[in-house]
């Protein structure tokens, strides 16, 4: 098995169409097809069903997907392991991030990181939630965020930060009358809220909370990022929940943040890494993370 079988693989498997692979890959169809066949005789199992309409995975297919993209970025990671290296660093802290950090904070923390530890090189990846349990699991990655704690076993899930729940609310909204709104008026108008397969710890947590409220929702839509919650809050479209620095530090004008009434909310951020994850690059990571200053509307946990 050579990576070429695995580029081409990956390639298909995206695709789900010969044609379109081989155009990707910049290679006729005829030898992407052989290297498919030399692959799954390699693994001694069919990896595609192939018929004249339509090319999916098989179950064997599916299994061997979910390994393939980490072989790519260990690669890559070896590849910079080297460059920074090369450039005079003398250690590598990989972070993962998932379910959008608190953008206020994630500057101040780099800052931290790079005035201490100038010899240690960061590298960022923006993964979903799942994505960043098997990197953990696998050392694709040293240490991650996320909004979310049930993370299983061999994996510690820390609380580091947590930030107010609030209401994004167009401009001239009737609900602007409000100084804190009352969940049940906000429950009144189509919310829009991230999409759990791209923000799966806030949106469990948003979930969480209007559950035990025990009222429903009218959502209008789920979205992959806050900055297209702030644009669809800003042109009218629905209100939007999002943790305070989000909805405060969007670049949308049209777009005012609002508390809600009685008891705040709290959407609480975790560190995660392995539970057998001893470094003491980590242990000083962990250490700034708890040292930086809440910013405003937020605090620190206090459990």
């Amino acid at each position: 098995m050579e990576l070429r079988h695995l580029r081409c693989f990956l390639a298909v498997a995206e695709e789900l169409h010969f044609a379109r692979a081989a155009e990707k890959l910049h290679i006729e169809q005829s030898p992407l097809s052989r290297t498919i066949k030399e692959l799954e005789a390699d693994v001694g199992e069919q990896l595609f069903i192939r018929t004249s309409r339509s090319t999916r995975l098989t179950r064997a297919g599916k299994l061997f997907l979910e390994h393939v993209p980490r072989i790519f970025t260990a690669l890559q990671q070896a590849r910079d392991s080297v460059k920074a290296a090369a450039n005079g660093f003398h250690g590598q802290l990989r972070i993962a991030l998932s379910d959008g950090i608190t953008p206020s904070r994630l500057p101040t923390l780099l800052a931290l990181c790079r005035q201490e530890e100038p010899e240690v090189d960061l590298r960022l990846f923006e993964v979903p939630l799942s994505q960043q349990i098997k990197g953990l699991h696998d050392d694709l990655y040293d240490v991650g965020f996320a909004q979310w704690n049930k993370v299983g076993q061999g994996i510690v899930a820390e609380a580091a930060w947590r930030d107010a729940l609030m209401v994004a609310v167009p401009a001239r909204h009737p609900l602007l009358r409000y100084k804190r709104i009352p969940l049940e008026e906000v429950l009144r108008h189509p919310l829009v809220l991230c999409d759990p397969s791209i923000c799966e710890g806030h949106a469990r947590q948003v979930d969480g909370m209007l559950q035990r409220a025990g009222l429903e929702p009218l959502i209008a839509e789920r979205v992959a990022s806050f900055d297209l919650m702030m644009a669809l809050v800003a042109a009218g479209f629905a209100l939007g929940l999002a943790g305070a620095p989000h909805i405060t530090g969007s670049r949308e004008p049209g777009v005012v943040a609002r508390s809600l009434a009685g008891r705040t909310p709290m959407l609480v951020t975790y560190v995660l890494y392995r539970e057998d994850e001893f470094t003491e690059s980590v242990t000083r990571f962990k250490q700034r993370v708890h040292a930086i200053d809440s910013p405003e509307g937020t605090e620190k946990p206090t459990f």
